[in-house]
């Protein structure tokens, strides 16, 4: 699908690190996904707070076959230092940072109404990928702010954890050693609050303002810099 946006051709030319992040557009139970709301956002506020890094936000399809092909030729286009993925959860309580992607594929239809080829994203694969994000330490200064963070077991078996997991062996193939590769999960309802997306009941546990204030901390300790908006002493 489309790239939200790009930054102006002076700021890529100079930036030094790439960062490619990535959201997924609707899927059975999810009219409205979160994170297509969420990437315009990030997107503006990233690149004014960080204008020495080249950002590349893209909405992939929620499919079995077409989200992983698109990653992948976004991955191997860009060649990004860091790739963050962006999903969707009824269970979250908030960024849910997700520790490592499975070599498994729930029997679960795709925003297209079809099924995985299989029960594993690579027969013979590797049966766990650990992320390569700091996870702890992003937890911990997401709770600093205030802001509901929880360190997540795995990205589960649908296609936030088919992206994950692709997005790892891209790494590893490519013999990136460099890049930084991580899942976050935020609130289904987020998109909109008690509206038709499944999730439990009661108040969002995020507000719109703390998953902006949110993204951007995340993207700020996976790049080992300040606090966004935070004085150097």
């Amino acid at each position: 699908m489309t790239v939200i946006t790009r930054q102006p051709a002076a700021a890529r030319a100079s930036a030094r690190t790439t960062v490619l992040i990535t959201g997924f557009g609707p899927f059975p139970g999810v009219p409205v996904n979160a994170t297509m709301r969420l990437l315009p956002e990030l997107s503006r506020a990233a690149a004014k707070r960080f204008p020495d890094v080249r950002f590349i936000l893209e909405v992939l399809p929620t499919e079995w076959s077409a989200g992983p092909q698109r990653l992948e030729r976004l991955l191997a286009e860009v060649d990004p230092d860091l790739a963050l993925h962006f999903g969707v959860s009824s269970r979250a309580r908030g960024f849910e940072i997700e520790q490592r992607a499975r070599n498994a594929c729930a029997a679960t239809l795709d925003a297209s109404g079809a099924l995985p080829t299989g029960a594993a994203i690579r027969d013979g694969g590797i049966e766990h990928l650990p992320a390569s994000l700091p996870v702890r330490h992003t937890v911990a200064r997401l709770r600093q702010r205030g802001i509901p963070a929880f360190v997540s077991r795995d990205a589960g078996t649908y296609l936030c954890n088919a992206s994950l997991y692709h997005s790892l062996v891209c790494a590893k193939d490519k013999e990136a050693a460099g890049r930084r590769v991580g899942f976050v999960h935020i609130p289904a309802t987020l998109a909109r609050p008690g509206g038709p997306n499944r999730g439990r009941t009661g108040a969002c546990p995020l507000t719109r303002d703390e998953a902006l204030d949110g993204a951007l901390e995340i993207v700020a300790a996976c790049l080992g810099r300040a606090r966004p908006g935070a004085r150097r002493a």
